[in-house]
């Protein structure tokens, strides 16, 4: 009995009662790199962590002993598992005020979100049940049996399915999402807490407390392919984006554990706080941040050295995190060609304006403008296109990654057109955020000797 009481209290910290909430709700800043969320458990709060310069920013008053915290697909909303007052919080990111708090099972311990963001899976591990959470009306909309004391859980990429261990059963419990029932029950080791499911959906790894080791489940078989030995009291899991290598959370020997997930093999032991709860990458991979729950801290790790760069204070039983998706983006290239037409009645330049969506994101709207010569104006504009004095204006809808599209129109030649004629196109707006301003802007420079002799490159 002794491993699986100690694995009941890094899934919650049951006894933690009577606690005082930290701080007021602080509001939303403009972060320098991707906020982190961490549930304080003994301290009734939710704190903001800009990981740009490793800050705690804000501190969100919350229910009674946050335990997890979950942030919606969007990035629009975190939701927070309150253990000791059975409910979870609904936080609007962009403010940091509680929107909706939601009742819910008793002891509710993890929450996680499906890939659409449309429900929240939590675990309740004082009525052996998991809450569905319709997100769209923050209610819920099923509640799930599964085995004796649910602590971890985790929805696979394709939001088909959900896993959730069973701390007291040995066991992991198998959701299809598409009936919220049970469809399978996997023997894992015992004491299991924290689990994650791979990138590719492939296989899940499942941290069991009582025997320092991660049981991997082949998710095609539901069936347990390796037994992995890492640190002491495992509880928290992650996979980086690759799903090349997890991290484990080893509660009882104060270390992450770094698996390569191809050998199963433990190729580093990285020394962090006291008590680390949960281990999470963030989204550019290029740090792991672990909540030491006894430490009061978060340890920063560099994934490159596989050391611990930074050490975070200003916590209060920190345990459960997770980081805001990073925004979507899309790269635009700008690209403008010009042709010469002459020996015409009416001698022009034919431009055209190309944006060259490369990336990662699709494009949702694109504003792109061409300045002329002074003088000079604008004909036969593409549709999308106006002229107002020497700049046309071309808008642009929605463009998938990896494509391009092309705007046209003419400026015509006249008698008094000698010499250098450069026009510029540069992009003024777009959404999704783009992250690359070096490629946003190109010119053309044609050479008119004459109105019948005209050269472009």
């Amino acid at each position: 009995m002794g491993r699986r009481l100690i694995a009941l209290a890094t899934g919650g910290a049951l006894a933690l009662t009577g606690v005082v909430a930290l701080g007021a709700t602080a509001p939303a800043h403009a972060a320098a790199g991707p906020l982190a969320y961490v549930a304080n458990i003994g301290g009734n709060t939710v704190s903001v962590i800009d990981t740009g310069t490793n800050t705690v920013t804000a501190s969100v008053t919350v229910g009674s002993s946050p335990a997890n915290v979950a942030v919606s697909p969007a990035g629009t909303q975190a939701y927070v598992t309150n253990l000791g007052s059975d409910t979870v919080s609904v936080l609007d990111t962009a403010t940091n005020a509680v929107t909706a708090t939601v009742p819910v099972g008793s002891s509710p311990l993890t929450v996680a979100l499906t890939p659409s963001g449309a429900r929240a899976y939590v675990t309740n591990n004082g009525t052996n049940t998991v809450s569905v959470i319709d997100t769209a009306t923050t209610a819920v909309s099923a509640t799930v049996t599964v085995g004796s004391g649910p602590n971890g859980v985790a929805v696979n990429p394709s939001g088909t399915t959900a896993y959730v261990t069973n701390n007291y059963a040995d066991t992991v419990s198998v959701i299809g999402t598409a009936t919220d029932t049970v469809t399978a029950t996997i023997p894992v080791g015992s004491a299991p807490s924290g689990v994650a499911v791979s990138p590719t959906g492939a296989f899940a790894y499942v941290t069991n407390n009582g025997t320092n080791t991660v049981s991997v489940i082949d998710t095609a078989t539901n069936t347990v392919s390796a037994t992995i030995p890492v640190g002491t009291a495992p509880n928290g899991v992650s996979f980086d984006a690759a799903g090349a290598r997890a991290y484990i959370a080893d509660y009882g020997s104060s270390t992450v554990s770094v698996v390569d997930t191809a050998t199963g093999t433990v190729t580093a032991t990285v020394p962090v706080g006291k008590n680390p709860a949960q281990a999470r990458i963030n989204p550019s991979g290029t740090a792991v941040y672990t909540t030491n729950q006894s430490g009061n801290t978060v340890s920063v790790i560099d994934t490159a050295t596989n050391t611990v760069t930074s050490t975070i204070t200003g916590f209060t039983g920190p345990y459960g995190m997770t980081f805001k998706p990073a925004p979507p983006t899309s790269d635009i290239d700008v690209d403008l060609a010009a042709r010469p037409h002459l020996g015409i009645l009416v001698p022009y330049l034919g431009y055209t304006l190309t944006e060259r969506n490369t990336g990662p994101g699709a494009l949702t709207s694109a504003t792109l403008t061409a300045t002329l010569p002074a003088g000079a104006s604008a004909t036969d504009l593409a549709a999308g296109c106006t002229s107002a004095n020497t700049t046309v204006t071309c808008t642009y809808g929605p463009v998938p990654a990896g494509t391009s599209v092309s705007k046209t129109f003419r400026v015509p030649l006249n008698l008094l057109t000698l010499g250098p004629v450069t026009v510029t196109g540069v992009r003024t707006a777009s959404a999704p955020v783009d992250p690359n301003p070096a490629n946003d802007s190109a010119a053309v420079t044609c050479t008119a000797l004459s109105i019948v002799l005209v050269s472009c490159p």
